[in-house]
């Protein structure tokens, strides 16, 4: 990639967010496999992306042990529809080309650090339990509290607090049995690592951990409240088990090297979160302000930026925009730091169905760097190269 790094610093940070302002433009997918190449190169050993962390386990294990194929780590390996796209694609068989015949701790790992929740549904958390309860050797009637995985999965589970099991007394008891369960594999440890081993003891860890956050978000939908403060509070626990997930995922790779997370940057950026939804106004701690205020410098962010697009529909921004600012600064692809970036307004040029959440002062002022990428059509791959001894330096 021909980008000026040296405009930010990361320093001491084990954790460096790179978000995209949209779901819908393919170009970022496609940095980010360039821009993980070069830090592959400089010491970082892990990406994080934001998919299922239970799913993820068998992407790790096929770009770093091989195991399986990879139309299978692509189709089992990802939530949220994202194993579908062909930037993760190739991300996935880069990693499995780049650990060819690497020592195990020079290897590239692959992390998720959501859960399977999405904004219409949001699973049982049975099979989280159920994991764990059979690694610990218990007898607990998970499934018989659970009940059956639909009455959870389904639509109307998250739309309707009257709909949803999250609140009713077999749901508690499943709580205070997965708080039992996780108690008991700490009290354990010793014996089941040398049981097992330390990598099977933490798979049965991210079960548990995933099984109770979707109790937790669960409950949250089962709230009898204002819609609003209903609908927040389920982002705000989505993010929580995602900054949870980041902390847990930093305290595993923190003795091999550093993380690249990649998610959408209402998830990343430092600053409040906000969301129009229907005719609500949504403002929550995303992951990256949790871990942020946790982690300290520890944690660094590059928010994502969009000029256009034809092929998503995406026009020319205005040019009193921070993003039409952006534009006349960045030819192609390139960091910004936050203090070049003048005043300006918001844009509002985008539809819902870009999906696009424009720059506004207090994210840029929050950022360590912003990425503009002037037209998104012009990005669509390019094989990083697995062997990136020549990257450039970053400080």
């Amino acid at each position: 990639m021909n980008f000026d790094t040296e405009i930010f610093d990361i320093g001491s940070a084990g954790l460096l967010g790179f978000g995209e302002p949209t779901h819908v433009e393919p170009a970022f997918g496609w940095t980010r496999n360039e821009l993980f190449a070069e830090l592959a190169g400089r010491g970082f050993r892990s990406i994080a992306l934001e998919s299922d962390r239970v799913a993820a386990l068998v992407v790790d294990a096929y770009v770093r042990q091989g195991a399986g194929t990879l139309d299978e780590a692509m189709g089992a390996g990802f939530s949220h529809g994202f194993g579908e796209l062909e930037a993760n694609r190739q991300l996935v068989a880069w990693m499995r080309e780049y650990n060819e015949n690497r020592a195990a701790e020079d290897r590239v790992a692959f992390h998720g650090f959501d859960g399977s929740m999405e904004t219409m549904n949001a699973p049982s958390p049975r099979r989280y339990l159920e994991y764990a309860r059979d690694y610990l050797g218990l007898d607990h009637d998970v499934a018989g509290l659970a009940g059956a995985d639909e009455r959870w999965h389904r639509t109307e589970a998250v739309m309707d607090p009257d709909e949803s099991p999250g609140a009713t007394r077999e749901a508690g008891d499943l709580r205070v049995l997965a708080d039992d369960m996780l108690t008991e594999l700490y009290a354990r440890a010793p014996e089941m690592v040398a049981k097992t081993s330390q990598t099977q003891w933490l798979r049965a860890e991210t079960q548990l951990t995933a099984g109770l956050g979707m109790l937790r978000y669960h409950r949250q939908a089962a709230q009898r409240i204002e819609q609003e403060a209903r609908w927040t509070g389920m982002c705000a626990t989505r993010d929580a088990l995602m900054a949870r997930n980041l902390l847990d995922i930093r305290q595993v790779e923190s003795r091999r090297g550093a993380t690249l997370v990649f998610a959408h940057n209402l998830h990343l950026q430092r600053n409040t979160s906000r969301m129009r939804l229907g005719d609500m106004d949504l403002e929550w701690s995303g992951a990256g302000a949790i871990a942020g205020s946790l982690l300290g410098s520890r944690y660094a962010v590059v928010i994502g930026s969009l000029g256009c697009d034809d092929t998503i529909g995406m026009p020319e921004p205005e040019g009193g925009t921070y993003e039409g600012f952006l534009q006349g600064r960045v030819a192609t692809r390139g960091f910004v730091a936050p203090s070049e970036v003048p005043a300006a307004t918001t844009r509002i040029d985008h539809t819902p169905a870009h999906g696009y959440f424009p720059l506004d002062r207090e994210t840029i002022a929050e950022a360590d760097a912003i990425l503009h990428i002037h037209d998104g059509a012009g990005y669509r791959g390019g094989l990083p190269n697995p062997h990136p001894s020549t990257a450039p330096q970053l400080r």
